[in-house]
């Protein structure tokens, strides 16, 4: 379950991809298929959440890694490392690194 807390001290990652409303799906789908086939089962992974824009023409993808480290060793893993490849075929990415500053709840 994905935990949004200072204190966790996760890296985040959000990763928007910009796409042809006509790939979205595809987008979607594969992206899904590498976090479920490879990407979850990588030492140091926490959690992600996928996201699609309503016009159809953005996917975000929100994760959660215990380490820089261990992101960049799925970037590098053989097995996970293609399915960007192929998500670059369709769709142009822009990465970022975060960390959680504060987390805000309603007003009592």
């Amino acid at each position: 379950m994905t935990t949004i807390a200072k204190e966790a001290n996760y890296l985040t990652l959000i990763n928007v991809f910009t796409v042809d409303p006509i790939n979205q799906q595809k987008l979607v789908d594969l992206l899904t298929w590498a976090t479920e086939s490879s990407v979850r089962k990588i030492k140091g992974f926490i959690s992600s959440s996928l996201h699609r824009s309503i016009d159809g023409t953005k996917v975000t993808m929100y994760a959660q890694w215990k380490s820089i480290e261990d992101y960049q060793n799925m970037r590098n893993n053989a097995i996970a490392s293609p399915y960007l490849t192929e998500a670059l075929k369709i769709a142009t990415f822009d990465p970022g690194m975060y960390e959680v500053v504060a987390t805000f709840l309603p007003a009592e």
